[in-house]
């Protein structure tokens, strides 16, 4: 015998069955100090990431004429391999644990640990101490990434999601620029002893983590997290206190709303549930997941850690002055997420898409013909590249949006780890060697050849996103992919 309809705050059980509102209200919020507080507080890890790739590219000759460290070349390339090898398995294990934990407190866990790692980093006194410290620091990142983008995207109102996920995804920017300016100012041996430079680089971040740690306290847990967890009054009183906040800061009373989701027992997530979901049930998805993270994540590695190789190599930049053109090419990579971002929320996920990678793809082809044909100078070859990533940041930024929203909220963080971890091998691996080898060889006919190749990835993801683009704009996570323990999915 079914029991009677109880009443549950505003939730609704009947069987096993829990009726709630919950997303309905998240998304129906205005604009408030509160999102900006996620914003800031959240959204600031990418700006971390952009001045620890940033700094740690800027600082390799500081540490090879560090009279502590004293590292090869071969050295620092290894250190470069541990930050990404353990942002892949951060990324891995920490989504795991986001989706098991909780998104708060894992997010409280990875900055704890990427800020005491970038801090020990600073105090490193040989090889093999710099390599385990870069390794946890990347591994603090990479955790950062799943449990960042799973949080963001619950909390900020539908409507929205696009426009603030691209503009925090390319904020990674922001610390690509400061770390390039502060790099020609801390590697200016009249400014800083050779040996303290580095060590301060690397410090700054720690301070910054600080800052960002003390602004987490303010916010909540998720509550669609709390939701499909079997903590439906908990998650109607975080609801409840962040509408008070909104109400409070905007001076309007909010309107009541009349959708709801029905979710069934929560559903307990295995690697088997996992693969059944991105192999069978939303194997379109994963393909378009995958297609996009890797075609960008081979262009952007290949060039963005390759650039200084180009300008020292081909244009006689001094290695000092390399943080001044890659300036301006941060600033493209900024201002593309950002002011592209309101279309993928008017024009639509698909279209934006599509057009983003086809046209930085079209704009990197001319380029590589360019730079073979010798038309190119240091200038020009950086304004041409600031154009060129002016969309193709939009891109990338785009994809993490896609497999962020584009699966159900108990593998979110997992899914995103997953898609982030693939992407990084094989643009961490790939791309840069690729590059490597074909500027070693000096020939600039081979280099266009490789720019070439990133060039026919990027419009492939456009074709891939024309057939199997997912329309989310506009639309709540729930709506775009039912919870695993929702009706919908029974």
């Amino acid at each position: 015998m079914v029991p009677d309809w109880v009443e549950l705050s505003r939730h609704r059980c009947v069987a096993s069955l829990v009726r709630t509102d919950v997303p309905a209200r998240l998304d129906r919020l205005p604009w408030s100090r509160f999102h900006r507080l996620v914003v800031i507080a959240l959204g600031i890890t990418w700006i971390l990431d952009g001045l620890e790739v940033t700094l740690a590219g800027s600082v390799a000759a500081a540490l090879q004429t560090s009279p502590r460290l004293q590292l090869t070349a071969e050295q620092v390339g290894l250190t470069g391999s541990a930050y990404l090898a353990g942002a892949v398995l951060g990324a891995l294990f920490f989504g795991h644990l986001t989706d098991r934990l909780g998104r708060k407190k894992l997010f409280n866990i990875t900055l704890g640990v990427y800020l005491v790692a970038t801090a020990a980093t600073a105090f490193s006194w040989d090889f093999y101490s710099f390599l385990l410290f870069r390794f946890l620091t990347g591994a603090g990142i990479g955790g950062e990434y799943s449990a960042i983008n799973s949080a963001i995207q619950e909390l900020i109102p539908a409507r929205l999601r696009g426009r603030i996920d691209l503009a925090i995804n390319g904020s990674f920017w922001l610390g690509a620029a400061g770390g390039a300016v502060l790099s020609v100012w801390l590697l200016d041996p009249n400014v800083l002893d050779p040996d303290m430079g580095w060590r301060v680089a690397f410090g700054s971040g720690a301070v910054l983590g600080l800052v960002i740690l003390y602004l987490r306290r303010y916010l909540p847990e998720s509550p669609r997290w709390l939701m499909i967890h079997g903590k439906p009054r908990e998650a109607e009183g975080v609801v409840e206190e962040i509408e008070a906040r909104v109400e409070a800061d905007t001076g309007k009373k909010l309107e009541p709303v009349t959708r709801w989701l029905t979710l069934g027992d929560p559903h307990k997530t295995t690697m088997l549930s996992v693969a059944r979901t991105l192999l069978k049930y939303d194997r379109s998805r994963t393909i378009l997941g995958l297609v996009l993270m890797a075609s960008q994540a081979f262009v952007y590695n290949a060039i963005f850690f390759t650039y200084a190789l180009i300008l020292t190599k081909f244009y006689n930049v001094p290695g000092d002055k390399v943080g001044l053109y890659i300036l301006p090419f941060a600033i493209g990579n900024f201002l593309g997420p950002l002011l592209l971002g309101p279309l993928f929320d008017t024009l639509g996920r698909r279209q934006m898409i599509t057009a983003t990678y086809a046209i930085s793809g079209v704009l990197l082809a001319v380029t590589g013909w360019m730079f073979d044909a010798g038309h190119l100078d240091a200038t020009t070859q950086t304004a041409m590249w600031s154009v060129v990533f002016f969309f193709a940041s939009a891109a990338a930024s785009a994809a993490y949006l896609t497999v962020g929203e584009c699966f159900p909220l108990e593998i979110r963080a997992l899914t995103i780890a997953l898609f982030y971890a693939f992407g990084t091998l094989i643009g961490g691996v790939g791309g840069p060697w690729l590059f490597g080898v074909l500027i070693a060889g000096g020939r600039s006919t081979e280099i266009m050849w490789g720019y070439l190749l990133g060039a026919a990835l990027m419009i492939a993801a456009a074709l891939v996103t024309l057939k199997l683009g997912v329309a989310a704009e506009g639309k709540s996570l729930e709506e775009v992919a039912p919870p695993l323990s929702s009706e919908h999915r029974a």
